[in-house]
């Protein structure tokens, strides 16, 4: 099994545990991490977490926490007893938020464990420059707000940022190559690009500097997910570390 494995996440995007099975089963062995979103979480609830980690599998809970710093806090120290890998936080919240998220994720690991990675999410591979001026009233670029945000998280004292491949290379810049990015949008060739902009290929992703990829529907919609999720693997192999 190839390190590259470990650095692809499947999102697990499904409307509750028993769809969501149905992929986990083919992915196991596989080594890949999983990434439960609000739809899975709010349908099957910490338990279903908790039973992904028997399995073995490294979980990252994308909730993207946005709230006062002191509710961001109490999240976070329940999120730390479920043992997993990595949670998220949105950057808007502000650093005094950050700070108390990630407080809140020292506190609630247990004894002796390790805390949970903590990223920021920098803006939606969703969101354009017109949609971020026009409606969030944020002026400028897209890239120049997500390195304001990338710099404002590693103040904050967190471990990296969600972002588009295509930012990577100007947050590695500014932040140091070991600041990590988590990169969502990703779809290869010949696949839907669905309502995301700021898209790359996995192949392309890596290149650019991305340490982990998210990819679902590419793998959890394909006829053969398996097969899909090995097709990725051989393209990505040459950009193992």
């Amino acid at each position: 099994m190839s390190e590259m494995n470990g650095r692809i996440m499947v999102a697990l995007d499904f409307p509750g545990a028993v769809e969501a099975d149905r992929c986990v089963g083919i992915l196991e062995g596989t080594g890949v991490y999983v990434k439960i979103g609000m739809q899975l979480y709010y349908a099957a609830g910490p338990d279903y977490v908790r039973q992904l980690k028997e399995k073995g599998y490294s979980i990252f809970l994308d909730l993207k926490v946005h709230d006062i710093p002191n509710t961001a806090r109490g999240a976070m120290q329940s999120i730390a007893g479920l043992g997993i890998d990595m949670v998220n936080v949105h950057a808007a919240g502000g650093r005094k938020m950050m700070e108390a998220a990630r407080e809140g994720l020292e506190k609630g690991t247990p004894a002796g464990g390790k805390r949970p990675l903590l990223i920021g999410v920098t803006q939606l591979t969703s969101t354009t420059r017109e949609m971020m001026n026009d409606e969030l009233g944020i002026e400028g670029s897209v890239e120049e707000c997500v390195v304001r945000y990338a710099r404002l998280v590693q103040q904050a004292g967190l471990d990296g940022v969600v972002a588009s491949p295509k930012e990577v290379p100007l947050i590695k810049e500014a932040c140091g190559a070991s600041f990590l990015t988590v990169t969502p949008g990703i779809r290869p060739k010949g696949t839907d690009t669905g309502d995301q902009h700021r898209i790359t290929t996995p192949e392309e992703a890596f290149k650019l500097g991305s340490d982990f990829i998210v990819i679902g529907r590419a793998i959890t919609q394909a006829a053969n997910p398996k097969q899909a999720l090995h097709d990725i693997l051989e393209g990505v192999k040459q950009y193992a570390n």
